[in-house]
């Protein structure tokens, strides 16, 4: 099996790639996309209007209880991992102890891997250092996808 996104060999017991982390599935055989969230096309997953949030927040779109929010604060930087005093704790095995950190920046948010085994992925692409996130951003960590939802 290859890889749909990447092309790279699978072996068939795999469900995502070990390369790019896109899921796999046999032909004709088609799963959910993933990508970014457009605000404005109905309910933010259970919030209602958008604008009624109170600043950014992460929001458990598969992998876990969907519409868990984690409040992103407008200052500082934000952990997150499988460390049990991460400002978001991912409690699985696929996420690190210190997966990878969110920070508030005069050019918005950035997300930054810190050497994960797993990778971090901003709409199924592998960031490598940083990346900046923009409303609607789906962010994956482990089994974990979570939307960006910052009104």
């Amino acid at each position: 099996m290859r890889c749909p996104e990447c092309d790279q060999q699978q072996s068939p017991n795999h469900r995502f790639c070990s390369n790019c982390g896109a899921p796999l599935h046999p032909d004709g055989v088609t799963l959910e996309s993933t990508g970014p969230f457009a605000l404005g096309e109905g309910p933010a997953l259970g919030f209602g209007d958008p604008a009624e949030l109170d600043g950014p927040v992460l929001a458990v779109r598969a992998g876990g209880p969907p519409g868990v929010a984690f409040p992103i604060p407008r200052t500082g930087i934000v952990s997150i991992g499988r460390a049990p005093d991460s400002d978001i704790f991912l409690d699985d095995i696929t996420v690190s102890r210190h997966h990878s950190q969110i920070e508030h920046r005069v050019e918005g948010l950035v997300l930054r891997d810190l050497g994960s085994l797993n990778g971090t992925y901003v709409n199924r692409r592998r960031i490598h250092d940083e990346e900046r996130l923009q409303n609607g951003d789906e962010v994956q960590i482990g089994k974990f996808r979570l939307v960006l939802l910052n009104p």
